[in-house]
This record gives C-alpha cells, sequence and structure tokens, in this order.
C-alpha cells in the first residue's frame, strides 16, 4: 500500500504534509545545505547561494528557525554578529538533500530534454 488516499499522510493538516510544504519551499533546501558545514553568517550565506536576495534569505531563515531547522545566535559584540546553524532536526534532512542533489545532477539534462521534446498525451487524461 502506497499511503496515500483517504486517512493518508499528506492530508492538508497533516504533520507530514506541512513538512513537504516547508521543504518544497524553492530557497528551503538550498539555505539547509549552506549551512551544513557548520555556523555562517548571513552576508557568507549570500554568497555561498547565489541569487537570493537578502530579504528571501531572511525570510527562510525566520521560516526555518520557527519549524525548530535553523538556529540563530547573536553575539553580544561591536559591531554585532549574528550566525546561523542546523539545529540536530535540521541537520537529519542534509543526507536527503545530498541524494535529491546527486539524482538531479543525474538526471538534470533529462528533465532539460523532456522540456525541448514535444509533450505527449498522457494515458486517459483530458487536460
Amino acid at each position: 500500500m502506497s499511503g496515500f488516499g483517504p486517512g493518508g499522510p499528506f492530508l492538508a493538516d497533516c504533520p507530514a504534509r506541512l513538512a513537504v510544504e516547508l521543504l518544497a519551499d524553492k530557497w528551503t533546501a538550498v539555505v539547509l545545505y549552506g549551512l551544513s558545514k557548520g555556523p555562517v553568517r548571513h552576508g557568507e550565506l549570500i554568497d555561498l547561494i547565489g541569487g537570493i536576495s537578502r530579504k528571501m534569505l531572511t525570510q527562510t531563515l525566520r521560516r526555518l528557525q520557527a519549524h525548530g531547522l535553523v538556529r540563530r545566535h547573536a553575539y553580544a559584540e561591536v559591531p554585532p554578529r549574528v550566525e546561523y546553524e542546523l539545529t540536530p532536526l535540521g541537520a537529519t534532512l542534509i543526507d536527503p538533500i545530498h541524494m535529491l542533489t546527486e539524482w538531479a545532477r543525474a538526471n538534470g539534462e533529462a528533465v532539460l530534454d523532456a522540456l525541448d521534446d514535444e509533450p505527449e498525451p498522457v494515458a486517459g487524461h483530458r487536460g
């Protein structure tokens, strides 16, 4: 049994679905992976990731912090210094993210090639 269907793990208010929705965000996996080597400052993450705005990174970090995946540490220094790091829960996602990254490397060209192919009708689908 696949686990999908009525009462399955992906009901609208199910914790599993909420977790998948969090991980499906465009920047979540990239930010988590960026934190996988240890504590990092906001500006370092911007440089490491590339293509993410400061505002979007801040929003993503706050959401990940609220969900218990990232810890923020503000040091009492002048000038102020803030670092972000994975919590033990957040660290559990690094292996799955690595697996997805390897899949993307192995299959990225095939995915792009499929975009170039003329779409084939799906059997039984009325779109």
